[in-house]
């Protein structure tokens, strides 16, 4: 499958080093003409024309200004997996009472956008071995494109055990509030390699 990831900064490399490992071709989209000895790096608009599920990985906070200044039309019907937290420079929330997944869903009603990977640092959604059982979560209003999403998340080593399906887009505002006590919980650990685990 060809992904292309818009950004290429942490979060792209994480996520484009584990579904390269699984034998995707990943793509990076970026505002600069930046070279990358292992991925290929195209502007953002050539990234969301060839992509067949496109990634967000562009700062939470000015993800959804970015995204809908380009020709979106050539994501129609495609999956938008949303994987940012929409944070200030001061770690509030930019949708407090919404999230950044619901926004791109009502600016893309032609896309179907799915938010997931944003509920632990980067590393270790990337790779969940890095830490003990832990819990992803999965949000959006089509099936279809939730399942291609739960594959992905399989390529990068998450079990079905280890996946929740929250529901429709709304329910994307749980874990991307959750963003505070992540920020919380660092304080206190003094590292960011620990995950959230539901038992039942």
């Amino acid at each position: 499958m060809k992904i292309a990831i818009l950004g290429a900064g942490k979060v792209a490399h994480a996520l484009g080093a584990g579904w390269k490992k699984a034998g995707h071709d990943v793509v990076f989209g970026a505002r600069d003409g930046s070279a990358d000895p292992d991925f290929e790096i195209t502007s953002l608009q050539d990234a969301m024309e060839g992509g067949e599920v496109i990634v967000n990985a562009i700062r939470g906070a000015v993800a959804l200004q970015a995204i809908t200044a380009l020709d979106t039309s050539v994501m129609a019907g495609k999956t938008l997996l949303d994987a940012a937290n929409a944070v200030t420079q001061t770690g509030d929330l930019v949708y407090p009472n919404s999230s950044l997944a619901e926004h791109l869903q009502a600016a893309l009603p032609a896309v179907h956008v799915v938010k997931a990977l944003n509920t632990a640092a980067i590393e270790v959604q990337a790779d969940p071995s890095l830490t003990g059982p832990a819990t992803v979560f999965v949000s959006g209003d089509d099936e279809a494109a939730k399942t291609k999403v739960k594959g992905l998340l399989h390529d990068l080593g998450w079990a079905d055990d280890g996946i929740i399906d929250l529901g429709g887009i709304k329910t994307a505002r749980g874990p991307e509030n959750y963003i505070v006590l992540f920020f919380a919980i660092i304080g206190v650990l003094k590292s960011p390699f620990f995950n959230i685990h539901i038992t039942r």
